[in-house]
């Protein structure tokens, strides 16, 4: 009777897309300007890699302090993370992301003004917290404005933006990598507070969340929101009663405002609808969720981002122009790899991109691992072949990362969550990879000290190698479902 009645819900949601194959232009511009944000995002945590060098010179900052400042955005991201699951859920997904900006703005200043490690750790946690709500809300958002025929691509759109701010975060390196010493690093940091003020004045534009709107007895509003955002005015109604359902309000109950009943999966118990009482099939989602997170960092994408200068200096490059210019090469390499995500996941489903792409970082991996070798085996001082190989094999890792593991990852995620513990589900799924990221930039200097970085690599590569085998098990295909009946999915 379950499947019944989702396939009743689906087929008018198919033939839809088959009358009107057009893109709902309302929910793209929702979609952008949610996503937005997480510009500042991408640009916060690889700017770094540029002005770390320029940093040490001018406040004599060591390498140990210097891995502590990389990582530790991503550590404390985590408290902004997970008050963002409560704040998303208390005054909104849009005013959630209009915070988010206004604590980008505070946390670009502190650090552009620092004077010391105490004032640049202050900044990176300002920072970090906006990261953690940017990272958490973006998704959820997109997820939730989305008709079924874009939720894929809209939902790509958060890492679509994110690369895109490593990308400039490079192109700011190089830029004011010609400034003074003592001015340069700081301008590379302070040009991220011009962004928010245009950011939160776009969200302001963007109607509220449609379930958001349900979960507070909104209805009126939220059958606005669905009619824009929607393909037909039938997809419109059957996404409205799936919220209402899952929400707790009878099917029967209309109006434009409404009392939401005050049912258990309506009071702050949503831990415990996700641990203690949870059905089989919510305990996998929420265990795919963090399963999924936590290996799409332990693979050392952020490494790779944080620490490409490095990289390519053992690959033979020497000069700040050369290690530069190669770095923007891999910045743009993931931000256009990023698009085949953002255009065909919807086409060609996610499990197919997550297992293309996994199935590519391992190779990459392994060549730029033994590249790496090569050249401290011969003591090539000069850049070489080899030196190539290692640079495509970087470019080549940031694309497969990019056309699957990297933006899917955080779509995946957001739709398969059912919507009553969607808010701290995604909290907790955004928790684990923070903290993994947090780990792994950490402890990459002090890792390849110890292993090489050779080494290293190859460890990225069996990671990466492990992930691969938990999607073809583990991860059924979601492409084209409402976020609705996906849990049914996870029920078999």
């Amino acid at each position: 009777m379950e499947e019944e009645k989702i396939e009743a819900v689906r087929e008018p949601l198919l033939a839809t897309k088959q009358e009107r194959p057009k893109k709902n232009k309302y929910a793209l511009g929702c979609g952008v300007l949610a996503s937005m944000t997480t510009i500042l995002m991408g640009y916060h945590v690889a700017v770094m890699s540029g002005a770390q060098k320029y940093m040490q010179e001018d406040l004599g900052i060591t390498d140990t302090q210097i891995e502590i400042l990389s990582g530790v955005i991503n550590v404390y991201s985590l408290a902004g993370s997970l008050a963002a699951g409560y704040t998303s859920d208390w005054i909104g997904r849009r005013a959630t992301i209009i915070l988010a900006s206004i604590i980008f703005f505070v946390g670009a200043v502190i650090m552009s003004f620092a004077t010391n490690f105490a004032i640049l750790m202050t900044g990176r946690f300002v920072a970090g917290m906006a990261m953690g709500y940017a990272l958490m809300i973006a998704p959820v958002y997109t997820s939730e404005i989305s008709p079924a025929s874009m939720r894929g691509f809209l939902s790509s759109l958060p890492e679509v933006f994110i690369n895109s701010g490593v990308l400039l975060s490079y192109v700011s390196n190089l830029a004011f990598s010609g400034f003074p010493i003592n001015i340069g690093w700081r301008l590379m940091f302070g040009i991220a507070a011009i962004p928010p003020a245009f950011f939160a004045c776009g969200v302001l534009f963007m109607p509220e969340s449609p379930r958001w709107l349900v979960m507070k007895g909104r209805l009126g509003e939220a059958r606005s929101v669905l009619v824009k955002t929607s393909d037909s005015p039938e997809e419109a109604e059957a996404r409205l009663q799936d919220i209402k359902e899952a929400v707790g309000i009878p099917l029967e109950i209309s109006g434009d405002v409404v009392e939401v009943p005050k049912t258990e999966k309506n009071e702050e118990n949503v831990w415990k609808d996700m641990f203690i009482r949870s059905t089989p099939a919510v305990k996998r989602i929420v265990a795919t969720v963090l399963i999924l997170q936590f290996f799409q960092q332990a693979s050392g994408i952020d490494s790779v981002v944080l620490y490409t200068p490095r990289v390519l200096e053992k690959a033979g490059l020497k000069t700040d122009t050369q290690l530069l210019g190669a770095t923007i090469l891999i910045g743009v390499a993931k931000v256009g790899s990023i698009l085949v995500a953002t255009f065909t996941s919807d086409r060609l489903g996610r499990r197919f991109l997550f297992l293309v792409s996994v199935g590519g970082m391992i190779i990459s991996l392994i060549v730029l691992g033994l590249g790496i070798e090569i050249i401290e085996w011969t003591h090539e001082e000069d850049f070489s072949w080899v030196g190539v190989v290692c640079i495509l094999a970087a470019v080549a890792f940031v694309m497969s990362f990019s056309i699957g593991l990297g933006p899917l990852a955080w779509v995946y995620s957001s739709e398969i969550l059912p919507l009553r513990i969607r808010g701290q589900g995604a909290s907790l799924g955004t928790a684990m990879n923070r903290i993994i990221s947090g780990v792994v930039t950490m402890t990459f200097i002090s890792l390849y000290q110890a292993i090489t970085v050779a080494g290293s690599f190859f460890l990225y590569a069996g990671i990466a190698a492990m992930s691969w085998v938990f999607i073809y098990f583990c991860l059924p295909e979601t492409k084209g479902r409402s976020l609705e009946d996906i849990e049914v999915l996870f029920a078999k």
